[in-house]
């Protein structure tokens, strides 16, 4: 495989998956490069969203693409935002979205600030072929934001092992450790065997 079409508007996505997949020399198209449209998340789970939206793509271009869903799952708050999370405060305004989270965390009966961030990538082919790689990273939410790299709800998230939030950590380090960078990993692993 020479080039896919990573099925998103996010940025902060879009740039950690070309980093991951330049040692396999493929070319990353965006969904801002393709003028694609967004596709809506109408799952119920990581996966199923993540299939989705590269299915959905896929049969439009006629090429290999890969989509993921991920979220922030707060145990206190039964898991949410989960696959809510980018739509968690209007907008996507995810600074809104942190204070939100932390108020209602505060809030909350239970007292535990244990958390973990999914990623689900799901690579679909235009032959109908798909296959799903999934990371996760565990961790505890903060008391306030710190840290200014990353995005989304990385102020907050200090995964398991570490004192920083990822948003302190930089690129590098949360890249190796991330839900995301876990499931990327996997798919590396994959477009690897298969040459």
């Amino acid at each position: 495989m020479k080039e896919l079409i990573f099925a998103s508007h996010n940025q902060g996505k879009i740039k950690e998956l070309r980093e991951m997949l330049t040692p396999l020399n493929i070319k990353v198209l965006s969904a801002d490069d393709m003028s694609l449209p967004d596709v809506e998340e109408t799952g119920t789970t990581f996966e199923e969203n993540a299939i989705l939206k590269a299915k959905t793509i896929s049969v439009l271009t006629k090429m290999p693409v890969l989509a993921d869903d991920s979220g922030l799952c707060v145990d206190a708050l039964g898991g949410r935002p989960g696959v809510y999370t980018a739509r968690y405060a209007p907008n996507r305004n995810f600074d809104l979205a942190m204070d939100m989270l932390l108020k209602e965390l505060d809030e909350a009966a239970n007292p535990s600030r244990a958390a973990h961030f999914s990623c689900v990538l799901a690579l679909c082919f235009p032959n109908g072929e798909k296959v799903c790689f999934e990371g996760r990273v565990d961790g505890t939410i903060a008391n306030q934001k710190s840290g200014s790299a990353g995005f989304g709800f990385d102020p907050i998230f200090i995964p398991s092992g570490y004192d920083l939030t990822f948003a302190e950590l930089g690129r590098e380090i949360k890249n190796r450790i991330s839900h995301r960078g876990r499931a990327l990993q996997k798919l590396a692993v994959y477009l690897k065997a298969q040459g």
